[in-house]
C-alpha cells in the first residue's frame, strides 16, 4: 500500500516558534504521522542541523545542500504581523540584541516582509522539484506562494489551511490588500481549504468568495504530555491573559473587566502574558484605571513557560475579539484551569465546559471572572469537566479530517473530476 506522503510549508516549528501557528503545526504533523503518512515541512530557517522527531523537517535557507542558489531567508516575520508591527518587532529586537551584547551575525530575521515571502516562494519550486510528495498543504497567507509555485511546478495537489484571515487580524479595519490578495490568490489556486473552525469558513465564503464547497472545517486539537504538574502556593487569585497584545486579542477589553472585578474584589491580581502594538496602550490605562499594583505585565513566554503561567492561575480569560479557532483555552484546560471564552471564537463551537462571553461585554465578562472566582463549586465543575473534556481534543482527529480530505483531493485530480 502507498504511504501518502505530504510536502506541508509552514512558516515555524518548535522549537522555533512564536504562538499559535506552531504549536498546530507540530499537533497536526504528529497526528499525520501516528497514522502513518510522511510528512516533509519546509520553514524558511534554523539551524542546519535542527531535527524534528516525526518528520522530515527542511530549511529552505539551507538549501545549498540542494548545489541550488537561494538567497538566505532570514525572518521576523509571524503569522499575523502587519508591514509595520514586523519593522516594530525587528527593531526592537535589535535594540534588545545590542543591550544583551548578542552576536548580529547570528540573526535569524530579515528587515523585509515581502521580499521574505517572495523568496520561500522561490525556494519552493527548487524544493518541489526535488522531494517525492503526492499532495501540498501550506499553512496561512505566507505560504502560499510557495505552495503556488510548488503546484505549477509539479503538477500536485495543493491544500491551503487558513488559521486566520486578514479580517480577524484588523478587525476588518485597514486591509492590507497585498496580504489580501496573497489570501485570495491562494484559495482560489488551491484545491481544497481548510478553515479552522466554521466561524473563519464562513469568513472565507464571505470575503474572499470562496464557495463553500471547496472549504472543509478542521477544529484544532491540544498536545498532551506526561510531564510533572507544579504545586504552585498563592495567596491571591490569578487570573490570566496569556496571546498578543493585539485589537484580534482583545486585551483592551480585558484590563477594563479587570477593574470592575477589583471594585468587587480587590484580592485578585491580573497577569497580562505576551507582547504586542497594544502593549503601551495597556501600560498607560491600568496606570489610569489606578490598578498597576494589580496587573502584572509578565512579557513574551513561550516553551515550558507557557504551562507554569497556566499552573499559577486561577481562571484564564480568551476576550478575543475574532479568533479563527484558539487552542489557548484547550491548554489551560489541560492543566486544569477553567476559562472563560469569547463567543466571536471557533473554539467556542466545539468546547461546552467553559463559559461564554461576547467580547464587548465587559460588565458580563467580569460578572462571570468573579463567580468562577468566588463560588467554588462552579470553579471545581468547570476545571473537572473541561479537563476530562479536552482529553477528548487528540490531533489524531483532525489529522484524520485532513487524510480524508487528502485522498478526495487525490482521487479528483487523477480520476478526471473537476474539483469545485
Amino acid at each position: 500500500m502507498h504511504k501518502l506522503k505530504v510536502l506541508m510549508f509552514g512558516w515555524e516549528f518548535p522549537p522555533f516558534m512564536s504562538g499559535g501557528l506552531g504549536t498546530a503545526c507540530y499537533g497536526l504533523t504528529k497526528g499525520l504521522t501516528n497514522k502513518n503518512v510522511e510528512v516533509t515541512f519546509v520553514m524558511p530557517n534554523g539551524p542546519e542541523d535542527m531535527k524534528a522527531e516525526f518528520v522530515k523537517l527542511l530549511i529552505a535557507s539551507n538549501l545549498y545542500k540542494y548545489n541550488l542558489k537561494v538567497k538566505k531567508i532570514d525572518t521576523l516575520l509571524k503569522p499575523y504581523l502587519s508591514d509595520a508591527q514586523y519593522k516594530e518587532e525587528y527593531d526592537n529586537y535589535m535594540k534588545l540584541l545590542e543591550k544583551r551584547g548578542g552576536d548580529s551575525s547570528k540573526i535569524l530575521y530579515g528587515k523585509n516582509i515581502h521580499d521574505e515571502v517572495y523568496r520561500l516562494s522561490l525556494a519552493a519550486r527548487m524544493i518541489a522539484e526535488t522531494e517525492d510528495f503526492d499532495i501540498i498543504h501550506c499553512h496561512d497567507w505566507m505560504t502560499f506562494p510557495a505552495g503556488i509555485e510548488a503546484k505549477k511546478v509539479s503538477g500536485k495537489p495543493l491544500v491551503v489551511q487558513v488559521h486566520a484571515t486578514e479580517y480577524d487580524r484588523t478587525g476588518g479595519n485597514s486591509i492590507n490588500d497585498y496580504v489580501y490578495g496573497i489570501e485570495r490568490s491562494g484559495m482560489e489556486f488551491a484545491d481544497r481549504v481548510i478553515a479552522v473552525s466554521y466561524f473563519t469558513k464562513e469568513k472565507i465564503m464571505e470575503h474572499y468568495g470562496i464557495p463553500a464547497d471547496k472549504i472543509v472545517v478542521v477544529h484544532n486539537a491540544v498536545e498532551f504530555s506526561d510531564e510533572k504538574k507544579f504545586d504552585i502556593k498563592k495567596h491571591e487569585k490569578v487570573v490570566l491573559f496569556l496571546g498578543r497584545l493585539t485589537l484580534q486579542k482583545g486585551p483592551d477589553y480585558f484590563v477594563e473587566a479587570a477593574k470592575r472585578v477589583l471594585d468587587y474584589d480587590p484580592d485578585v491580581k491580573f497577569i497580562i502574558a505576551g507582547t504586542g502594538d497594544m502593549e503601551a496602550r495597556l501600560v498607560d490605562r491600568v496606570a489610569q484605571l489606578g490598578i498597576g499594583n494589580k496587573v502584572l505585565f509578565a512579557g513574551f513566554v513561550n516553551g515550558h513557560d507557557v504551562d507554569k503561567a497556566y499552573q499559577a492561575a486561577d481562571l484564564y480569560v480568551m476576550p478575543s475579539v475574532s479568533e479563527p479557532f484558539g487552542i489557548t483555552p484547550l491548554e489551560a484546560l489541560r492543566n486544569n484551569v477553567p476559562v472563560i471564552i469569547s463567543k466571536q471564537s471557533g473554539v467556542s463551537e466545539v468546547l461546552k465546559h467553559a463559559l461564554k462571553v461576547d467580547f464587548w461585554d465587559i460588565d458580563e465578562l467580569a460578572n462571570k471572572i468573579i463567580s468562577v472566582l468566588n463560588y467554588r463549586s462552579l470553579h471545581h465543575e468547570l476545571s473537572k469537566h473541561g479537563s476530562m473534556e479536552v482529553h477528548t481534543f487528540s490531533w489524531n482527529i483532525p489529522a484524520q479530517k485532513c487524510i480524508d480530505m487528502y485522498n478526495t483531493v487525490l482521487h479528483e485530480k487523477y480520476h478526471g473530476i473537476k474539483a469545485t
